[in-house]
């Protein structure tokens, strides 16, 4: 039997209506890690220090996707909770195209002047070359890439979560089978890795587009619509969090590589690249979490069903608590693994991959509630509070960590300044989760 956003929810049915997104988001989270593989493993060590140098001016234009995908559904959920099944679906319609439009006005100067951003983000020689080469193969389909963040809580939203987690193993095995052949057998080196993953992501934008152009029997489908500043300007508001939080991610790796490379050199970028491949898995989990249970959290809300909103939130405080405490156990025994999967080649590099790994692992305990209560509040459209939130984690007590801690502690000082963040944001997310309990009645 499909599940209903105005169903009652136990915990195990709950779980069972989030786990496909957070399926959808490992997955699509997954990405980038493959390239990192493939890349590390075929190509070598300067090459995967260039995906790590495009990766954030991917996320930067990406970050769109999350912002109006969790943004947007959020007002469209309370408006299917109010009744107004109309004018949901018209400011569906209008939320899922806009961004992807806003996406390829950005991909266009940005591929053009990469070669100027990259050199100023401080790549040089055979880094820069293989870092334009990536970067604009990528910035050829980011915008489809939108396509498929947004898709990834809207089908969600449509009651159709299964959908939108077939349509992440679909990019998801495209990727790894393009990544075998372009890499591993046709030895087409970083291009390769690139163009499999554009490919990828082209195939994760098309078919959500294809499908809510035709399902015209499902709840949400594309429809005749305009633009409504009320609705692109209140759901920029809601999903503000998460476009401060993955502008301001990219922004903050931008920084660490600029520290890792005066650090450590081109050693410290590529093992950087593979902390960010595993927090990138472990924190989609939260993300996926978070996204699949925001429209529920969203439509009882506006629906005025207190008593089922209040049960979902203890509800899902238990299932992210023992989440933290798991994934830290989890991080902690594969930190050699993983580590020796990507950079087992180069002792020198293991070596510092794994004494990171070790000391950014603590940041997964604190990581899973400050990124609950940031989506809680953008679910509950309170934007102003999800916001502070994610400037707080993805950006201030970054950079100032990141600034500091290495004049005092050399690297480990950069690999700790994550977990001092985690634990400086946890102190800001417990007060409003407290103090905002009267105002929201969870």
């Amino acid at each position: 039997m499909q599940i209903q956003l105005s169903d009652h929810f136990s915990l195990k049915r709950l779980i069972r209506f989030t786990l496909p997104s957070v399926c959808m988001m490992v997955f699509t989270s997954i990405y980038l890690v493959i390239d990192g593989y493939f890349v590390s493993n075929f190509v070598g060590k300067g090459a995967l220090a260039a995906v790590n140098m495009v990766y954030p001016i991917i996320m930067v234009i990406s970050s769109i996707g999350f912002m109006f995908g969790s943004g947007g559904s959020a007002l469209v959920a309370a408006t299917l909770g109010e009744g107004d099944e109309e004018r949901a679906r018209r400011n569906f319609t209008l939320l899922f195209l806009f961004p992807s439009a806003l996406a390829l006005a950005i991909a266009i100067p940005a591929f053009l002047f990469l070669p100027q951003i990259l050199s100023f983000l401080g790549a040089e020689g055979q880094l820069l070359e293989d870092s334009i080469t990536y970067g604009r193969i990528l910035l050829t389909t980011v915008f489809l890439f939108v396509v498929q963040m947004e898709a990834q809580v809207f089908f969600v939203t449509a009651e159709r979560p299964k959908l939108g987690l077939v349509n992440s193993i679909l990019g998801f095995g495209t990727n790894i089978i393009l990544d075998g052949l372009f890499c591993a057998v046709f030895r087409w080196g970083i291009t390769g890795a690139a163009a499999a993953t554009a490919i990828s992501q082209a195939i994760g934008g098309i078919i959500p587009l294809l499908y809510f152009s035709f399902a015209k029997g499902n709840r949400l489908h594309f429809t005749r619509t305009e633009f409504e500043f009320r609705a692109v300007s209140k759901s920029a508001g809601n999903g503000l969090s998460e476009l401060l939080s993955n502008i301001s991610s990219s922004i903050v790796a931008m920084l660490f590589n600029g520290r890792l490379l005066y650090y450590a050199g081109e050693d410290g970028v590529a093992a950087y690249s593979v902390l960010m491949y595993v927090n990138m898995v472990f924190l989609s989990l939260f993300l996926g979490f978070s996204s699949g249970s925001g429209p529920l959290i969203s439509f009882n809300y506006g629906s005025g069903n207190t008593k089922e909103l209040k049960g979902l939130f203890h509800k899902l405080l238990i299932i992210i608590l023992s989440s933290s405490v798991a994934m830290l156990a989890l991080s902690l025994i594969l930190s050699h693994p993983l580590s020796s999967l990507f950079v087992g080649y180069d002792r020198k590099l293991l070596e510092m991959t794994e004494r990171g790994f070790g000391i950014y692992s603590f940041s997964f305990l604190f990581a899973g509630l400050n990124i609950f209560a940031s989506s809680f509040f953008t679910a509950l459209n309170d934007g102003k509070v999800s916001a502070i939130i994610s400037f707080l984690r993805a950006f201030l007590f970054q950079v100032i960590s990141v600034l500091v801690l290495p004049y005092f502690l050399g690297i480990d000082g950069i690999w700790l300044s994550i977990v001092a963040t985690e634990v400086l944001t946890l102190f800001f997310s417990l007060y409003f989760l407290v103090t905002r309990k009267k105002d929201y009645d969870y």
